[in-house]
C-alpha cells in the first residue's frame, strides 16, 4: 500500500544512504492514516525533528497558531511540526511535563488541548476521527502508572543476587541491569 501512495506522489521515497532510513519508514507508515494533503511537506520534513530510535505512533493534522502542520505521537512526546515556505514552527511537549488534556469535538473537526508546565497549548482543525483516537491514546499514556523507584531499586538487589550466587554471569548481569536501568 505504501508503494501506491508513494507512486501517486503522496509519500516521499525513502532514501537509501539517508541515516534516517528507519524512522522515515514508521513515519510513512503513520503517515497513510493521514489522508489530508496539505500537510504532505510537514510529514516528509518531521524525521528532521526526531530523536534518535524516537517512534511516531500516530499522526494527526492540524492548526497550531497561524500554521498547519502535523501532530505526531511518539513514543517519548507530543510533537507539532508545521512547515511552510519562509516558517518552520516546531512545538513539543515532554509527557513527563503533560498534566492534562482536553479534546473539544465539533462536527467535523475538534481542538486538542494540552495543559503542561509550558502552558497551555491548542491544537485546532485536528479532523475528528483522528483527534478522538490521538486524545484516547493520550489519555492512556498519561493515565499508566509510573514506574517506581522502589521497583527498580528491588529489580536491581535481586539481580545482584543471583550474579553473587552465580545464578547468572558477569555478562548477563551487565546486559540485564542496563536494560532495568534504561526502563526508567
Amino acid at each position: 500500500m505504501a508503494d501506491r501512495e508513494r507512486r501517486r506522489g503522496l509519500l516521499a521515497p525513502v532514501p537509501r544512504a539517508w541515516p534516517h532510513a528507519a524512522v522515515r519508514t514508521r513515519v510513512n507508515a503513520a503517515a497513510l492514516r493521514v489522508a489530508n494533503l496539505g500537510v504532505r511537506h510537514a510529514v516528509r520534513r518531521l524525521p528532521e525533528v526526531l530523536d534518535e530510535g524516537e517512534t511516531v505512533e500516530m499522526l494527526a493534522t492540524g492548526t497550531y497558531g497561524r500554521g498547519t502542520g502535523v501532530l505526531a505521537l511518539t513514543d517519548r512526546r507530543l510533537v507539532f511540526y508545521g512547515h511552510g515556505v519562509l516558517t518552520r514552527t516546531v512545538e513539543d511537549v515532554p509527557y513527563d511535563r503533560i498534566s492534562s488534556v482536553q479534546w473539544t469535538s465539533g462536527l467535523l473537526t475538534g481542538t486538542l488541548a494540552v495543559v503542561s508546565a509550558g502552558g497551555r497549548t491548542e491544537i485546532r482543525q485536528v479532523p475528528r476521527d483522528q483527534g478522538t483516537a490521538l486524545a484516547d491514546l493520550l489519555g492512556r499514556r498519561l493515565s499508566a502508572p509510573p514506574v517506581s523507584a522502589r521497583h527498580i531499586t528491588a529489580r536491581l538487589g535481586t539481580l545482584d543476587d543471583l550474579r553473587a550466587s552465580g545464578a547468572i554471569t558477569e555478562q548477563e548481569y551487565r546486559v540485564r541491569r542496563a536494560e532495568i536501568l534504561r526502563s526508567l
